[in-house]
């Protein structure tokens, strides 16, 4: 199995395309950065126009990496999926298009163990891909901006996060995004079990994944309590919730808690569900088709 992996991962990553995502995410993330090192405190101006009447606000302390990683992950993990989708919607659609999956099958291994090591690639290069933007998000950030005190918006509240009660979050955080994308990449796994060529498994997991985003944000009484919380998308950024800490009587952060850390925990088993469901859709269907090509 581990030799399969292996194989599979030699696949992935001697195409040429693997590597636009990984130079996409650098691209966008040093934009952000550039963009945020020289004019950082418009930015916070505009978060902050609420309270800025009251008070002092100390913007070069409060713009600090652990926040601009924090904003650079609020924007690019909502489109971190779209590259997924370009990796894991080809896994087996690419090879049907090449004339390689016939043979392929033909070889002595079960066809369960040959989509499990695809599978497996496929989140092995995601985790990959949340590595690079986890050193260019936070520890670049760390080394452009400093370190400090972070400070998250809330509806209209603004809490304090020690900054030694910091990274710790960021690792949970990753960890949940990890789970998250590797459901995107289970649903473009699924699908491209049933197309001849990656464009359609690729596009159709774009639109799923931006329809479904969409019907996330929408605001209807009975649709919010019946569907919603049942959308996979409703779940993709619930990492946030391990940067909002309880508090005490005198309304500061407890240090090392959460404040909703059951919720977290419901959105990550839909998350596991979901994987599991289209990865055994994808085997089961899988081992009943017919290879043509």
């Amino acid at each position: 199995m581990f030799r399969l992996l292996q194989i599979e991962l030699f696949k992935i990553f001697k195409r040429p395309r693997t590597y636009i995502s990984f130079g996409a995410i650098a691209a966008m993330i040093l934009i952000i950065q550039l963009g945020l090192k020289f004019d950082g405190k418009s930015y916070l101006q505009l978060l902050m126009s609420g309270i800025s009447d009251s008070f002092i606000i100390p913007y070069d302390m409060i713009l600090n990496g652990y926040l601009v990683a924090f904003v650079i992950l609020n924007t690019l993990l909502i489109q971190v999926p779209l590259l997924i989708a370009l990796v894991a919607g080809d896994v087996v659609a690419g090879e049907a298009n090449m004339g390689t999956l016939r043979l392929l099958v033909t070889k002595p291994v079960s066809r369960t163990e040959l989509m499990l090591a695809k599978f497996g690639a496929s989140v092995v290069y995601t985790v990959l891909l949340l590595i690079w933007m986890a050193i260019l998000a936070l520890f670049l950030s760390m080394l452009f901006f400093g370190t400090n005190d972070m400070l998250i918006a809330r509806n209209d509240v603004m809490e304090q996060i020690s900054k030694n009660d910091i990274l710790w979050r960021y690792v949970a955080a990753f960890g949940y995004a990890a789970v998250a994308l590797s459901t995107v990449a289970a649903l473009a796994f699924l699908l491209s079990v049933f197309a001849d060529n990656s464009i359609g498994p690729i596009v159709s997991t774009i639109s799923i994944v931006v329809v479904l985003t969409i019907l996330s944000e929408m605001k209807i009484p009975l649709y919010d309590n019946t569907v919603k919380p049942y959308l996979f998308t409703s779940h993709m950024l619930a990492w946030k919730g391990f940067f909002y800490s309880k508090v005490d009587n005198e309304g500061e952060a407890i240090r090392g808690s959460i404040e909703n850390l059951p919720a977290i925990l419901r959105s990550l088993g839909i998350l596991f569900s979901y994987i599991i469901l289209f990865v055994t859709v994808a085997i089961i269907s899988f081992r009943k088709k017919d290879i043509l090509s």
